[in-house]
């Protein structure tokens, strides 16, 4: 069997698990960013009590590994009762660590933003909460893309903490190909996609910082 017949052979299987790593990424921005926008602007504006609230959390998530994060939802819970499929697990856990991170990332852009703004929005008659949806998010954004960058692509790799938990995703499929035939051409394909993912996210906060520098 030559090498390309061997790759045509493997790819439907390395497909399927690029497919889980797609929904698990995908399925954990839907929930990260409102998080962390929420949790930012509570942050920067809500109550003390609330503020103290999301201190622990941020603090939590953000301080302990996240691969303990994964067992401690994945197996932990399940002993006192609580117990969620691998793939909710999995959801659960990167949504919350990826909100912590987000949480600050999004703080510090709306504490970046010149208090005068908040002023001149005032004096225009905007609300707080127009203020902030009209004037100062706008600004934000541009400001936080960089960073939201990193992690995007961060979240790319560690999706392959999902074979930890015997799921089959990308790198557990190319893993038990490997270890199956002893051909490190599903490592390269792994290589491969991981790759071409990181490097159209980069491509497409690229765009979009130039779609928000007029706010600069």
């Amino acid at each position: 069997m030559d090498q390309m017949e061997y790759i045509f052979k493997i790819l439907p299987f390395m497909l399927s698990g690029l497919k889980l790593t797609a929904k698990i990424y995908v399925a954990t921005l839907i929930f990260a960013v409102p998080i962390g926008l929420l949790a930012a602007v509570l942050k920067v504006s809500g109550p003390q009590i609330i503020k103290k609230v999301l201190f622990l959390y941020t603090w939590i998530w953000r301080g302990t590994p996240l691969l303990l994060q994964l067992f401690f939802v994945a197996f932990g819970l399940p002993v006192i009762g609580i117990r969620l499929s691998s793939f909710n697990a999995a959801v659960l856990t990167y949504a919350l660590n990826y909100g912590a991170y987000l949480t600050e990332i999004f703080r510090g852009g709306i504490e970046s933003i010149d208090k005068g703004q908040y002023e001149a929005a005032k004096v225009l008659g905007m609300t707080y909460s127009q203020t902030m949806r009209r004037v100062i998010i706008p600004q934000t954004i541009r400001r936080v893309l960089p960073p939201t960058c990193s992690e995007a692509v961060n979240l790319v790799k560690d999706t392959a903490l999902l074979a930890l938990l015997g799921m089959a995703d990308l790198l557990r499929i190319s893993n038990q190909i490997f270890t199956r035939d002893a051909n490190i051409t599903s490592y390269i394909l792994a290589f491969i996609f991981y790759l071409i993912i990181s490097s159209f996210l980069v491509k497409v906060f690229g765009n979009l910082e130039k779609r928000y520098s007029i706010y600069e």
